[in-house]
């Protein structure tokens, strides 16, 4: 071999190199960070927001939720009523439901049988929620006509030591267990946290159909070996509750205006009827200046005065009092 032709040969497998150990060096720094172990038993911790992780909301109380007037107008013509439907008994909640409601959920990985590489998280159901599949092997969202699921599609990130989601494709469902309405077209952007025995997961709901800005929520749940969450719930199996939604074709509502619980939360802790209402504007800590100068706290607590007690099911016997 010719000098010259040597030290082109020996230049290129330099360069081979380099761009060997370049490429290693980065699938070494993204194997680092994904060091963060999501999987176990996350049980819920109810002192967080204990109202939605207990018994659920007011029927009335949209506070903090930045929905629209539509919106609005459909939370409103809802009744818990109407889940005693054989046909709507087994209605899921969409994903978000993994922060929005009460119970705890499983996390395990799938591993390529080859390579060993975690090719999506899972985050497990509940009597009401389908299993959440979280892709971790960079495959696209599917186009905006493909089916919108139960589960919907998610994709993942490390970024550092934080796990963030994407969440498109999900079925239309519910912000809050009152009835406020999510759309088929929602998105949901999620970061799992990991603090130790501590999970902390903040979603970021946006809605071009039910809300004017995004809306912001996260809740935390504790790692407990014990809690013996299954990745599935056990099938729902519906029937009549009620003798007039046997087959009758009622379907419980409240026609505009009727709604007989929208002066509840007024009549009961003097919030004004138009702070109950929500919006955008009751999101933000400065919507308190607007109340502080003409609010009057009721002279006794009558409901949900006991917090949460620990354990299972906290201080149920104690929610309602003076009554």
């Amino acid at each position: 071999m010719q000098p010259k032709e040597l030290s082109k040969a020996v230049s290129a497998l330099v360069l081979t190199l380099v761009l060997t150990l370049l490429i290693g060096s980065a699938l070494t720094q993204a194997a680092l960070a994904q060091t963060m172990d999501l999987a176990g038993q996350w049980a819920p911790r109810a002192h967080q927001d204990y109202q939605d992780r207990g018994g659920g909301p007011d029927p009335v109380d949209y506070t903090a939720i930045p929905l629209n007037a539509e919106a609005r107008a459909r939370a409103l013509s809802y009744t818990a009523s109407i889940i005693s439907m054989p046909e709507r008994q087994c209605l899921y909640y969409p994903p978000f439901y993994v922060v929005l409601g009460p119970q705890g959920f499983k996390i395990w990985a799938d591993f390529d049988p080859v390579t060993g590489t975690v090719l999506a998280w899972k985050v497990g159901a509940a009597i009401d929620r389908a299993v959440i599949t979280v892709w971790m092997d960079g495959r696209p969202h599917p186009s905006k006509y493909a089916p919108h699921t139960l589960d919907g599609f998610t994709t993942g990130v490390w970024e550092g030591d934080v796990l963030t989601t994407y969440t498109t494709h999900m079925k239309a469902g519910y912000f809050r267990r009152n009835g406020v309405p999510s759309s088929d077209e929602a998105t949901m952007t999620a970061h799992f946290m990991r603090h130790g025995n501590s999970l902390t997961i903040s979603v970021h709901l946006e809605d071009p159909i039910y809300l004017t800005e995004p809306y912001v929520i996260s809740r935390t749940n504790q790692l407990d070996p014990a809690a013996n969450l299954p990745p599935t719930p056990a099938p729902c199996m519906p029937e009549p509750e009620v003798p007039r939604l046997a087959g009758g074709g009622v379907v419980p509502h409240f026609l505009p205006g009727k709604n007989p619980f929208v002066d509840e939360m007024t009549k009961r802790y003097h919030i004004p009827e138009e702070t109950v209402m929500g919006g955008a504007e009751t999101m933000y800590p400065e919507y308190r200046k607007k109340l502080k100068d003409n609010y009057v706290a009721p002279d006794k607590c009558v409901r949900y005065c006991c917090g949460w007690g620990g354990g299972s099911g906290g201080n149920l016997g104690c929610i309602v009092r003076g009554q």
